[in-house]
């Protein structure tokens, strides 16, 4: 892809991307729910947490590492090839090591073990999961397209096969071998842009060190979004592991586009960077993302909290009044996670200031482990909820903190407020309000247009007031 090609472009393919890849969790989970009920999703989420891990082993920090440095010599075809092989020898050797070792665990430790051989299938995919070369050459049309039509066959297979209580075997070997496919139908789009040279073993360690850098932000995630469900799953019950992961995969959804956006931004950034881009511009460029960020987190993250009450049963159905709370803890973390998304991949991955990425990221980790260990097993899913907010307010924090003066985060905290406070307005004013409608589904949308067209008309009027006297200041 060429340069030529716009942000808003990459952003629109980027972000279909992250929303199909959040369709089979979000469109099936109604239905699973019903189906497999919040134990069958615990063993589920169990197992896939276990076997995530080995695959985050696998990867180690490609999704940064792998994205920005293609991205730096995207315009030099041999230097390309040469990055890319190196990189990938190394992956492809983790794969075929934490695949045996996976496997080993499937059969002689894995509590469920039928499950965790099934999720053997996702844990190859990580051996030949090429995204982080696609992103960083700006390919996100590929992925997008991919993406969609795999994901479409997911959740057709769900429904046709999984029918019973005991069919999670089945719901876990349709996501993994989906999973698996989406990963090797882009091997033939990467090998016409890049060409693959036997690397030079040199060349390959030289990429470790910074790979592994980068892979413990990946690890300090990874405790407050996978460690939490393995240690609800042991410390408290799958049903309660089953509530946790049934709102997780809503929060999901306003999670997608910012991570759209900073996935589109990154190697974008960085090469503005590595062409010497003017300062003004590139401060122009944050402040919009920040402003976008604010806009989607405040108003879909509080808007499903200001809906709750009327969404969980219709979405999930009977017996699981318990989410309701859990959407009212978990759900402001995305305010956080949005604002230090921004900070992270627009200007502290870009200028490869990794130590304080890292120190920030595990900083947040510490506390989340801490406090689900405290928690968990007095308050079960409320608890790990309390854990993940908690998180994200420390990593934002620190990170805003760190580049407070050269990011101007003084000035984008500013120009945060009226998103944030339509946001807290309107769930403020409708938290409590039920349309007077029998039919459960129409008093939902009734709701969701009503808080919706308030939260745009306030928001809007503040925007204009903060026009209106910068204007005069000016004046």
């Amino acid at each position: 892809m060429s340069q030529k090609n716009s942000i808003k472009s990459n952003f629109i393919f980027n972000a279909i991307y992250q929303l199909t890849n959040i369709l089979v969790p979000l469109v099936t989970l109604p239905y699973l729910s019903r189906v497999l009920h919040a134990e069958g999703l615990g063993e589920y989420s169990f197992a896939y947490s276990v076997a995530y891990y080995f695959y985050l082993f696998i990867r180690l920090g490609l999704h940064n590492y792998g994205n920005r440095t293609i991205a730096y010599v995207k315009d030099d075809s041999f230097e390309l090839s040469k990055i890319f092989s190196e990189i990938y020898a190394f992956q492809f050797f983790m794969g075929i090591a934490m695949t045996v070792i996976y496997l080993g665990y499937s059969v002689f430790v894995a509590p469920r073990k039928e499950l965790a051989i099934i999720f053997s299938l996702y844990v190859i995919s990580g051996g030949i999961d090429i995204t982080w070369a696609l992103y960083g050459l700006e390919e996100f049309k590929v992925t997008s397209v991919r993406d969609a039509l795999t994901k479409l066959l997911t959740a057709l297979a769900i429904f046709a096969f999984v029918k019973e209580n005991d069919d999670v075997w089945k719901y876990a070997l349709i996501y993994s071998l989906g999973f698996l496919i989406d990963q090797i139908i882009v091997i033939p789009i990467i090998l016409k842009r890049i060409r693959i040279i036997i690397p030079d073993i040199l060349g390959v360690i030289a990429h470790i060190k910074p790979n592994l850098i980068l892979f413990l932000p990946t690890v300090a995630v990874s405790i407050y979004k996978t460690m939490d469900k393995i240690m609800l799953g042991t410390m408290a019950t799958e049903e309660e592991l089953g509530y946790y992961h049934s709102c997780e995969n809503v929060v999901y959804v306003p999670l997608a586009l910012i991570t759209a956006l900073g996935t589109v931004m990154l190697p974008r950034m960085s090469n503005m960077i590595s062409n010497k881009a003017d300062k003004g511009k590139l401060d122009v460029v944050f402040e919009k993302s920040v402003s976008f960020a604010m806009f989607v987190s405040s108003s879909v993250c509080m808007g499903i909290m200001t809906v709750a009450k009327e969404f969980v049963p219709v979405f999930y159905g009977i017996g699981f009044d318990k989410c309701i709370y859990i959407f009212y803890i978990i759900l402001p973390s995305c305010i956080f996670l949005a604002f230090a998304n921004v900070i992270r991949t627009q200007f502290i991955l870009p200028r490869k200031r990794d130590a304080l990425f890292v120190v920030s990221l595990f900083s947040g980790a510490g506390v989340n482990l801490l406090l689900n260990a405290l928690l968990i097993p007095h308050y079960a899913a409320i608890g790990a909820s309390i854990g993940t907010l908690a998180a994200e307010i420390v990593v934002c924090i620190i990170q805003a903190a760190y580049v407070y003066k050269e990011a101007n985060i003084g000035k984008n905290v500013v120009n945060s407020i009226p998103f944030l406070l339509a946001g807290i307005l309107m769930f403020a004013i409708f938290f409590n309000y039920k349309p007077v409608i029998e039919n459960a589904i129409m008093a939902l949308i009734v709701k969701i247009v009503i808080c919706g067209t308030f939260y745009m008309l306030l928001l809007g009027g503040m925007l204009g007031i903060k026009r209106l006297l910068k204007f005069n200041s000016i004046l």
